[in-house]
């Protein structure tokens, strides 16, 4: 399975999904990051806090992103070179996370592709940044 080619890529090309944040996504998270802190995990500690409940990792939200880049644009093949990421609002569960990543440029000495990332719940962004991807040729050589 391929995803597109760098030459395949113009600026302002966009892509996005949706997923509705659970309880099981912020427990599964946890499990495998090792980050347990209560504010994600405990409702009563959480109603104490300012976010007044339980709060999915900002890292989740970001997670969206990935999914993105390596399943939509560029998709299969792309390889992550960096991100940068600010943490604007809480998600909550039950919010809907729209992902969405834009070509914003495009380096085609090194095969590199900058994209606009963005998260958003109800139309306010959650989390925003910038990635930097390497995007595979069409006619790179293939290892074996």
């Amino acid at each position: 399975m391929q995803g597109l080619y760098f030459d395949e890529l113009s600026v302002g090309q966009s892509a996005e999904v949706t997923h509705v944040v659970g309880a099981a996504d912020i427990e599964a998270f946890a499990a495998v990051s090792g980050d347990v802190n209560p504010v994600h995990m405990d409702e009563a500690y959480a109603r104490t806090t300012t976010f007044g409940g339980r709060i999915a990792h900002g890292m989740l939200a970001a997670a969206y992103i990935s999914a993105v880049l390596g399943n939509r644009l560029p998709g299969p093949g792309a390889i992550y070179l960096s991100q940068s990421l600010r943490f604007r609002r809480p998600v909550k569960i039950g919010d809907p996370v729209t992902a969405r990543v834009t070509v914003k440029a495009l380096d085609d000495a090194k095969g590199h592709a900058t994209f606009e990332t963005v998260c958003l719940v109800n139309g306010k962004t959650v989390v925003e940044g910038e990635a930097l991807i390497m995007v595979p040729r069409r006619d790179a050589p293939r290892k074996s």
